[in-house]
């Protein structure tokens, strides 16, 4: 596993047992909406296609809820969830924004190909696993 960078998610909504449940709730009467979750999560737990499309990365992807995202993670995303960001050794760059998640509807497939493009654009190469290793 590659160890020059992390890639982090940060999810629009709160880590607390109240914040999850108001979540869940508000998000079956549509008066809430967090891509990334619908991209890593089912109902009541994360996805298998989600566990599988993570595994194929060769980087650490670690996710937060807004509450409880590291001090530099929230300033890097300038307070917009949800928000996917790169750490490297010297820098936090956004990666994929709330709208960019917006038009994935969902699908863990097309996140990791979009991840992927976003971080071979931003020259920090390539993120997925090669073939046999």
């Amino acid at each position: 596993m590659r160890s020059d960078v992390s890639l982090i998610g940060v999810y629009d909504a709160d880590g607390t047992t109240s914040g999850e449940l108001r979540y869940w709730f508000s998000a079956r009467f549509g008066r809430s909406h967090c891509s990334l979750c619908e991209i890593t999560h089912g109902a009541f737990r994360e996805k298998p296609e989600w566990r599988s499309a993570r595994d194929s990365l060769a980087i650490e992807f670690t996710t937060f809820h807004r509450n409880d995202a590291p001090v530099d993670v929230i300033a890097a995303s300038s307070g917009e969830f949800p928000v996917v960001v790169a750490r490297t050794t010297s820098e936090i760059t956004v990666v994929l924004n709330a709208k960019e998640l917006e038009s994935l509807n969902g699908d863990s497939k097309r996140f990791v190909a979009t991840l992927e493009a976003a971080c071979v654009r931003m020259g920090l190469g390539s993120i997925l696993l090669s073939e046999g290793s």
